[in-house]
């Protein structure tokens, strides 16, 4: 097993990135956001009001008034139709996701979740209508200028800006939406965040010391689900402030339940009694539904292959979206071919080892990336001929000590289509390597 030495990762970056994985929070901070706005506005607008007063300048506080009973017209319209806005547009976006989670997997859902764009335009929509609604409790009933004490002039500017860019934003989202309708963005964008984890790995290797004795091993005690990142700074904090290496126990995308060992203390000194103590283990360890990008290398690989394997089912028989899946693939195992993988080294700032995560090795990744494309290609010639085409890419790419999980595969697939096929002219059309399939 190659060992990799991992760069610390920034403290808040699994924060970061379970908040990027849910849709509320930009919501909730863009009204939060929006109310603070609304109440510097309303300053304003109070300042250049009283500022007038006593400039007795109220020719030009009555201009105001004129102003503002103007825009309240187009306020309450905005205020009126922006939740129904919000209602359509976002049903219809709904049944887009269903249709592209039914066409490509469910995992791919996530790639909405996380959209930029859909979060930034249903915080905008909302922030509209929020701010339309309190610009209109500012509207004074008083039209006499020495009497009014309110004008909301810049509070009604700032809701005509917000709807300006309410629009672009929905232009934006609808462009944005099609597209991940469409195939080829999707797996697209799985590959672009496939390569943003493997970017984050290190182009070098370690020394490959052994760990020292286990003394001691933290089960987990919260609910069940999917090991989805562990918190790395602080993982490596507590170990250098107790002087041992922690090594956790299952993989970044494996299923847990409670009892299950997730970290294991190893110490040169022996059994301790200045040990990590579980619980502050335990609270280092994220579980959740499902599996995310931010510390799982296979979790790219998984979803081409489920959007490969559900276009070649019978029910879909698409097989050119599976060769565009294995395009995908051979793009991400060519660029990991040279780079160490397995387990991942984490030093702390004096440079010695403090935490040990397994990683998945090269094996493990071309096996997830072809074993059940693999499976289905035998019956279909354009598949199994992208697939020759690409293990003999791969062959010509990856170092010599790689080659053997790729021979493999080619191995396995030229075996099944000689099982399968009774023609030996077809059998020979099967195998024939073509990088589009059959062009």
């Amino acid at each position: 097993m190659s060992l990799r030495t991992h760069r610390q990762p920034r403290p808040m970056s699994p924060l970061r990135e379970h908040l990027r994985d849910t849709f509320w929070f930009a919501p909730t901070a863009a009204l939060v956001l929006v109310f603070v706005l609304w109440l510097l506005a309303d300053a304003v607008d109070a300042a250049l009001l009283e500022s007038l007063r006593r400039d007795r300048d109220f020719d030009a506080v009555h201009t105001l008034i004129t102003w503002a009973e103007d825009a309240r017209t187009i306020v309450t319209t905005i205020a009126s139709a922006m939740m129904t806005f919000i209602g359509v547009v976002f049903s219809i976006s709904l049944v887009a996701v269903q249709m592209a989670a039914g066409n490509f997997s469910p995992r791919v859902v996530r790639i909405f979740i996380r959209s930029r764009i859909s979060k930034a335009t249903f915080s905008v929509f909302l922030a509209t209508f929020l701010l339309s609604l309190l610009v209109l409790t500012s509207y004074d009933s008083e039209k006499d200028p020495e009497l009014v004490v309110s004008v909301p002039l810049l509070q009604s500017a700032l809701t005509l800006l917000m709807v300006g860019l309410s629009l672009l934003l929905f232009i934006a989202y609808v462009t944005q939406t099609l597209q991940l309708m469409r195939v080829g963005p999707v797996v697209d964008r799985v590959t672009r965040e496939s390569f943003r984890v493997l970017e984050r790995m290190p182009a070098h290797g370690t020394d490959g010391a052994p760990l020292p004795e286990e003394v001691a091993t933290a089960l987990h005690r919260g609910r069940s689900g999917t090991l989805r990142d562990v918190h790395v700074s602080r993982l490596v904090r507590v170990a250098r402030r107790k002087d041992v290496v922690l090594r956790l126990v299952p993989r970044i995308g494996d299923f847990v339940v409670p009892g299950t060992p997730v970290i294991a203390v190893h110490s040169d000194r022996g059994r301790q009694k200045d040990l990590p103590a579980g619980q502050v283990l335990q609270s280092s360890v994220s579980v959740g539904m499902e599996r995310t990008f931010h510390q799982d290398l296979g979790f790219g690989l998984r979803q081409l292959s489920d959007i490969a394997l559900r276009a070649l089912s019978s029910a879909v028989n698409d097989p050119t979206t599976a060769v565009q899946c294995v395009d995908r693939i051979v793009q991400f195992l060519a660029a990991a071919a040279r780079r160490p993988l397995g387990a991942v080294h984490h030093r702390d700032r004096d440079g010695v080892v403090r935490l040990v995560q397994e990683g998945p090795g090269w094996a493990d990744l071309v096996d997830l990336g072809f074993a059940e494309i693999r499976g289905q290609a035998v019956r279909d010639p354009q598949v199994s001929r992208r697939l020759m085409a690409a293990f003999d890419d791969l062959l010509r790419l990856v170092p010599a000590e790689r080659r053997e999980p790729v021979a493999r595969h080619r191995a396995l697939l030229v075996q099944a289509v000689e099982g399968t096929v009774p023609e030996s002219a077809e059998r020979a059309f099967a195998l024939r390597p073509d990088r589009q399939g059959i062009g």
